[in-house]
């Protein structure tokens, strides 16, 4: 259903488009591809919050083990590694984006191809981009604030 609606789309798979339907195409691909980046930057948001109130949340937890206070590393952590990962994607499809705004017109080549993979080589790493200055900061701040605490709570028997 899909593919013969993609067909439909795209005239049966005919080559030869004239520039007004390329035009459309273009219009239509950067409108799908600005929805894309935008959830990934509403995912990024969204996790940023539970970061922060999963890690208070641990901090808060009142257990026998002055060591629990460790457990707040694990969702700054596993959060960490997602935000980066929705970023490196984000960045994947911004290069998505160029390539559509520079070539649709010239081309019908990935013609509503969404996928952003084909960019990997063109974006940082995933672990790079964990450490840029925008995630590197955050996660990183909390993760000294949570080692601060860890050292005031085992220095001064922390009740």
């Amino acid at each position: 259903m899909v593919f013969e609606n993609r067909k439909k789309m795209v005239g049966g798979g005919n080559m030869g488009k004239n520039n007004e339907d390329l035009k459309e195409f273009m219009l239509k691909e950067i409108d799908i591809i600005q929805d894309i980046i935008r959830r990934m930057a509403s995912n990024s948001f969204l996790i940023k919050g539970w970061t922060i109130t999963l890690v208070v949340v641990t901090l808060l937890l009142k257990g026998t083990e002055k060591y629990q206070v460790w457990l707040a590393f694990i969702p700054l952590i596993v959060f960490w590694f997602l935000d980066g990962y929705f970023l490196w994607q984000e960045r994947m499809y911004r290069e998505l984006y160029k390539w559509v705004i520079n070539n649709r017109l010239k081309t019908e080549e990935y013609l509503f191809d969404m996928n952003a993979y084909r960019f990997k080589d063109k974006v940082q790493s995933k672990f790079r981009i964990m450490f840029s200055i925008t995630l590197g900061w955050f996660y990183g701040s909390i993760a000294i604030l949570v080692i601060i605490y860890a050292i005031i709570l085992f220095t001064k028997g922390g009740s």
